[in-house]
């Protein structure tokens, strides 16, 4: 069974998708970032690249959200942590 990890990029943005080959043929993929965001069909990367777009269109808010926690993640640095 086939797993694995890419990152697409919509509109400006960068996600994370998880892939995996289903028992019964074909795909399926989760995107990290909007976890409402899911594809099953034969097309490993277009399928879910649709599932992202109809998400952020449904949920326009979410990219502003996004956007907050990559700048909150972007100003943490390791010494910041300790």
């Amino acid at each position: 069974m086939l797993r694995g990890k890419f990152v697409v990029e919509i509109k400006g943005k960068k996600f994370t998708v998880i892939l995996r080959e289903e028992p019964e043929g074909g795909y399926s993929a989760q995107c990290v970032e909007l976890p409402g965001a899911i594809s099953e069909g034969e097309n490993r990367k277009e399928d879910i690249k649709d599932a992202i777009e109809g998400y952020l269109e449904t949920f326009p808010e979410e990219l502003d959200r996004i956007d907050l926690r990559q700048d909150c993640t972007r100003n943490i640095t390791p010494s910041r942590i300790a």
